[in-house]
């Protein structure tokens, strides 16, 4: 009971001046809430004030004027995918066109071939109106003989001719397939197959230019010279020289189209 009256008497000795001037408590704020289930107990929760509640977040502040933004933030790339074919792959065999003057070449060819295969026809067709021509023709070399004998001259001549001349379009069939198989040298025989096929018209001239179908048997094998000629010019061209030299068509395993 005395420290209550001391008490008593400093507080009205103090008057209400120092009374006031005793600091005040913090207010209140939040404090983290218990977990679930658990009792809070004693400890007080504290509330926040309505006022610091209800106020708006600040803004961000603002870049001052002049001051450059911030760079962009460099985007990363992703890494590049690893080759899946290799320069030291193995070669690999492959079929690939020819160049375009092989190819013409090569239908000039048939076509030569097809009218020499028509003028080898027309020419057995037209054997026995061709028999007396070629009789007098040998009549007139060397006369004396009999019939018989201009008859059989004039067979044999005949077959040999035509013989000769299907002779030579069965050998250009084959150099023509060679000629696509890429075989070299083959176009010196075929050029020697053309001039054997002149040769051969020229010496019978006699022959095969007279008579009743002379004429139309003379512009079949003109055309069959001139598709020929034409043909072998063609496969003397670069482009058929090198596809032809190559032999064989060679590319990297896992490289589409990309050739040796």
């Amino acid at each position: 009971m005395p420290d209550r009256e001391d008490d008593d008497r400093s507080r009205a000795l103090a008057g209400p001046g120092r009374a006031s001037a005793r600091p005040k408590p913090p207010p209140p704020t939040f404090e983290d809430s218990p977990p679930p289930g658990k009792a809070i107990g004693r400890v007080p929760v504290r509330k926040v004030p309505a006022q610091a509640a209800q106020r708006p977040p600040a803004p961000a502040a603002a870049p001052a004027q002049g001051t450059p933004p911030p760079p962009p933030t460099a985007r990363r790339e992703p890494p590049a995918r690893p080759p899946t074919a290799s320069a030291n792959a193995a070669p690999v065999l492959t079929k690939r066109p020819p160049p375009f003057t092989v190819r013409l070449s090569q239908f000039l060819w048939v076509l030569s071939l097809l009218t020499g295969g028509i003028a080898v026809v027309y020419l057995f067709v037209i054997r026995e109106d061709q028999l007396p021509v070629i009789a007098d023709v040998v009549r007139a070399v060397e006369e004396g003989r009999s019939e018989e004998t201009y008859t059989a001259a004039a067979d044999i001549i005949f077959w040999v001719v035509f013989g000769a001349a299907l002779a030579l379009l069965l050998v250009q069939i084959v150099l023509l397939v060679s000629f696509t198989n890429r075989k070299p040298h083959v176009r010196w025989w075929q050029l020697a197959t053309v001039v054997g096929q002149i040769l051969l018209f020229l010496l019978s001239t006699e022959i095969f230019t007279t008579g009743e179908h002379g004429p139309v048997l003379r512009q079949v094998l003109l055309a069959q010279w001139a598709l020929a000629l034409l043909a072998l010019l063609f496969s003397t061209f670069h482009g058929a020289l090198q596809w032809t030299a190559r032999k064989y068509d060679v590319r990297r395993a896992g490289a589409d189209g990309d050739q040796f």
